[in-house]
């Protein structure tokens, strides 16, 4: 057990398929999860798949009969996002998988929420409805206009109670901004700004202007045969509305103040670790490529995620990071054979705790990583449906190289590859978290809780 981690538990088998929120296993493509996301209060969870679909899940209230229950999610709602689509003048099919999902702040009853495929954005409103009107003159009981020839009498409607229903509503949908794919969303510390990166621009929306966006940033070069970096992920500062970072596949990160110019092509810091040329190898740009990049809640470090390590920066520290988490070292001798089945090119996300303290990011063998910045110690665990009873103790998992293997551990060559752990969350203020392994969401809370 580490301490600030506190012994995570499965409850209940915190397992769900992507269908309908059920608990059967859906085993097709569609239903692979691809996005997971708390609210800002951590009452909500929303997840995306490859098919377009958004769930989200609510927590229970706690009852004084069940107290235990309290951390539990259930399905709230389910609707469809995004559709597949086809480009006719690039002759190009756009995916309908949903590559991120952001909450807005919630101003009054209602939620929202950013979602985004490969090319489009989409702001919903999902709304509660327990009332319905009645006693329309001009419609009759189904909603059909009358023959106002008919109407002989004035009455006035009335809200009579109905079933509890979840509407998810589109509010405004953001198109035809990006020639290249989506890789980010980010909500701004104003609330009525926000971004979106693809592969060589980053552009700016208001949240009231669908037809118009702000080119922040843009690296593409005149002669595409000189391009030699892509935008692998952009995020806005917590705090500051004017500060955000943007990542590179040269893992290099910009800090860039819309203050200075219109276009930030020009950053403000550039943070970027010197590699050490006796470690260089034919992989090592591919290794070195940032897959994600998070501020902290404080808006004082920046975490980055690239193949194999997780590391930590000051802003004010531009030439090395101030820690470094190795993920998954023992893999360093397996590059070659990752190079061939195409995994080393898998985007690995990676999230901070409430209070900055505690790093999670995910692995393969459905394992994923937790680092204490306080003890810097480590721990590897496992979403996995076998073995897992309610409200059991996870079980730290250890890999072995070569050697003796001991009874509790697992060797690199029987790692599974094809499980693994891309997405996760992280409750804002509890140690609640939500782990993505395939076409299962597994949601694990402290004991404590």
């Amino acid at each position: 057990m580490i301490p600030g981690i506190g012994m995570l538990t499965q409850d209940t088998l915190w397992c769900f398929s992507q269908v309908k929120g059920t608990i059967e296993i859906g085993a097709t493509e569609a239903d692979i999860i691809s996005t997971v996301e708390f609210n800002h209060t951590g009452e909500l969870l929303a997840t995306g798949d490859k098919g377009g679909r958004v769930v989200i899940f609510q927590r229970e209230q706690e009852s004084k009969n069940q107290v235990h229950r309290r951390g539990e999610y259930n399905v709230y709602s389910t609707f469809q996002s995004h559709e597949p689509e086809f480009d006719y003048l690039k002759s190009l099919e756009i995916e309908e998988k949903i590559n991120k999902i952001r909450w807005l702040p919630q101003q009054n009853a209602a939620y929202f929420l950013l979602s985004t495929n490969d090319k489009t954005v989409k702001l919903w409103k999902v709304s509660e409805r327990d009332k319905r009107p009645e006693g329309y003159n001009l419609k009759d009981e189904e909603g059909r206009l009358r023959d106002p020839a008919t109407i002989t009498t004035l009455r006035v409607p009335v809200l009579r109670p109905m079933d509890l229903m979840v509407e998810a509503t589109p509010r405004r949908v953001f198109a035809n901004a990006h020639t290249y794919h989506i890789n980010s969303i980010s909500v701004n510390s104003d609330y009525e700004t926000y971004m979106s990166a693809d592969d060589l621009r980053i552009n700016l929306w208001n949240f009231e202007i669908t037809n118009q966006s702000f080119n922040i940033v843009d690296i593409k070069p005149a002669n595409m045969e000189e391009l030699t970096e892509v935008i692998t992920a952009a995020e806005f500062h917590p705090h500051h509305c004017n500060t955000f970072v943007y990542s590179s596949s040269k893992g290099t990160i910009r800090l860039c103040d819309m203050r200075a110019s219109a276009l930030c092509d020009r950053h403000t810091k550039f943070f970027e670790e010197p590699e050490d040329p006796s470690n260089r190898s034919f992989f090592s740009e591919i290794i070195s490529s940032i897959s994600d990049v998070k501020f902290s809640h404080s808006g004082r470090y920046i975490m980055t995620r690239d193949y194999l390590t997780v590391k930590v920066w000051d802003l004010n520290m531009e030439n090395r990071p101030i820690e470094t988490y190795q993920v998954h070292d023992y893999l360093r001798s397996k590059l070659c054979s990752l190079y061939e089945n195409d995994c080393i090119f898998d985007k690995f996300e990676c999230v901070w705790n409430g209070s900055d303290s505690v790093i999670m990011t995910g692995s393969y063998n459905n394992f994923f990583r937790m680092f204490d910045r306080n003890t810097k110690r480590d721990v590897t665990l496992e979403a996995s449906r076998e073995n897992s009873k309610p409200r059991a103790i996870l079980k730290p998992r250890k890999v072995c190289v070569g050697g003796k293997r001991r009874k509790d551990e697992i060797s690199v060559d029987s790692l599974d590859f094809s499980k693994k752990i891309l997405h996760t969350a992280w409750h804002p203020s509890e140690n609640i978290i939500a782990v993505a392994a395939t076409n299962n969401l597994y949601i694990f809370q402290d004991k404590v809780n």
